[in-house]
């Protein structure tokens, strides 16, 4: 069996490797410099964002909203499930790169140095949720009182 599988994987490696033409409809995109990325800002329409007292009510949603298309991933403690836990991720981040990472994982990825080291971690990259800004928000504020317990 275990020559089968073997076999299988080296059958399957040989074929990924050897079509080596570059399509020619494809631009490659530099990675962004330095000057052109702020991690704390993170890649998206959000920018300094002013935070309030913690609003349980919008609280409340960001967990439902976490139950959903979160809590599958990621863990609420500082333990790695597929991806990083959430523990003290918004001591971590500002809200600005949260809230950008949140509703444009892609983009993100693409550009941020600590998520591309996180993805060699994983190894899994961050599907995009379609989260949209009022989801984004209650997720953050879900996330702050995760991290004030």
């Amino acid at each position: 069996m275990k020559k089968i599988i073997y076999i299988c994987f080296l059958g399957f490696t040989l074929i990924a490797c050897k079509n080596d033409k570059v399509n020619e409809n494809v631009s490659a995109q530099p990675l962004p410099t330095t000057e052109e990325y702020d991690p704390n800002r993170g890649e998206g329409k959000f920018e300094n964002i002013e935070l309030e007292a913690l609003n349980p009510a919008l609280a409340k949603k960001g967990k439902n909203i976490s139950e959903v298309k979160c809590q599958s991933c990621h863990k609420l403690t500082d333990e790695r499930l597929v991806g990083p836990g959430w523990k003290n991720v918004t001591k971590r981040h500002t809200p600005a790169w949260i809230l950008n990472f949140v509703t444009n994982p892609d983009l993100m990825i693409d550009k941020d140095p600590k998520l591309q080291a996180q993805l060699e971690i994983c190894l899994v990259r961050m599907p995009n949720q379609d989260v949209n800004e009022d989801a984004a928000f209650a997720l953050l504020e879900f996330m702050r009182q995760n991290d004030e317990k």
